[in-house]
């Protein structure tokens, strides 16, 4: 009796815990589809980059000492692909082949013209709509849905997640030292419920430092009020800056050179940095107004590196500018993070290792709903089989 006592007593939750057990089961029971699905489609989104150069040979030509072609000559072969279609920007990287981007937003259309920049041969056309890596980053975000449907259900349900992974390291964590051990360690030599047990609460816990990185960016994008809330905070109360668009000033229209405006801007931009090895991105003037970007980024890796510059169409003038995408050397710590956040969510940030530890960190995620669900299912059961014993056995037994 006494014995019975003592272990009834440590089963006990206290009413705190109780309501954050039911909060994680019921939190989870809702959301679990969705975090599956978007810890399965974020372990595919870790490796994009990886996946295609693998795949797509045709990204990559030899390196030469012959000139490159001007922007201006690689956009007039481009153009001639897709005659209807309005050309967004050039890229040139040492090793790589140029890519001519045609992107619009309505109608909608996003191709992609890969060119060899030394001789203007066409490598690749690709309707962007039928991308396998579009499809998958269009259901990570938006459930296939609208994105004025999609975004705010895949957001809520990564809210929902951070409060789970909150309740979830409350209930893990060990009430007393003998505890410590079995709460570190996954019993694979048990039985199967033991084990699906310990694959929920040691691996959640080990990867919950790596997953509230991934969850807190996902909301940055998920949220307005939470991208805002960032910002504020480590801005010291500052306001983000919007994006606006840098116009050329356009009160004398007589261009300073015979080259194309790109052409003479991307020729600049070379004599001012020669040594420069990494991705260089011409972007067109959509209007008679509108500026010149080029984007300089280092490392094509990433994206939170890049300088990006604004240029006058007909003075070639540097244009500056105050919000968060603008020479690197010039954004606050705020302004880096907004730049960091796909980065840090995909685990491109920390190299290839951050982006296994992503990978690993969204498989987990993937599989929390299923173990989780399976320990929930088989504590049902065993409550419907001890109220199915007689009251005088379970008497007798307690005894």
């Amino acid at each position: 009796m006494k014995t019975a006592a003592v272990a009834a007593k440590k089963k006990t939750k206290s009413p705190f815990k109780k309501v954050v057990s039911w909060l994680h089961l019921w939190l989870g029971l809702t959301s679990g589809l969705i975090v599956c699905f978007l810890g399965l489609t974020g372990c595919i989104l870790a490796f994009e980059r990886e996946i295609e150069d693998a795949t797509q040979h045709y990204r990559f030509v030899e390196t030469r000492k012959t000139p490159l072609m001007a922007p201006s000559e690689l956009e007039t072969i481009a153009l001639k692909q897709l005659p209807d279609k309005k050309l967004h920007s050039v890229s040139y990287e040492p090793g790589k082949a140029s890519v001519a981007v045609f992107y619009n937003a309505e109608p909608q259309y996003y191709y992609l013209v890969f060119l060899d920049p030394y001789t203007g041969k066409v490598l690749k056309v690709r309707d962007m709509s039928q991308d396998f890596f579009r499809f998958i980053i269009d259901g990570h975000f938006y459930l296939w849905l609208p994105p004025a449907i999609g975004q705010p259900i895949v957001a809520s349900a990564t809210l929902i997640f951070v409060v789970m992974i909150i309740t979830g390291i409350i209930l893990w964590w060990p009430r007393n030292k003998a505890a410590r051990k079995q709460r570190f360690s996954v019993k694979f030599n048990a039985k199967w419920r033991r084990t699906n047990y310990d694959l929920h609460n040691v691996l959640g816990f080990y990867m919950s430092w790596v997953i509230i990185f991934i969850a807190f960016t996902g909301l940055v994008w998920g949220f307005q009020w939470f991208a805002k809330t960032v910002y504020w905070t480590t801005s010291g109360g500052k306001e983000a800056i919007a994006f606006e668009e840098t116009l050329s000033d356009t009160s004398s229209m007589q261009r300073r050179s015979t080259l194309p405006a790109i052409d003479q801007v991307w020729l600049n931009m070379r004599q001012e940095q020669p040594a420069f090895a990494g991705l260089m991105e011409v972007h067109i003037p959509e209007s008679k107004a509108s500026s010149i970007e080029i984007a300089l980024n280092p490392d094509s890796r990433t994206y939170w590196k890049a300088d990006y510059r604004y240029f006058d169409q007909y003075s070639f003038k540097e244009l500056s500018v105050k919000h968060a995408f603008g020479r690197l050397q010039d954004t606050k710590v705020a302004d880096k993070l907004v730049r960091m956040n796909y980065d840090i969510h995909v685990g491109a940030i920390a190299g290839l290792p951050g982006k296994i530890l992503a990978f690993c960190a969204s498989l987990i995620c993937a599989s929390l709903p299923v173990t989780g669900f399976l320990i929930w299912r088989g504590r049902r059961k065993k409550s419907k089989k001890g109220n199915a014993v007689p009251a005088k056995t379970r008497e007798v037994t307690a005894a």
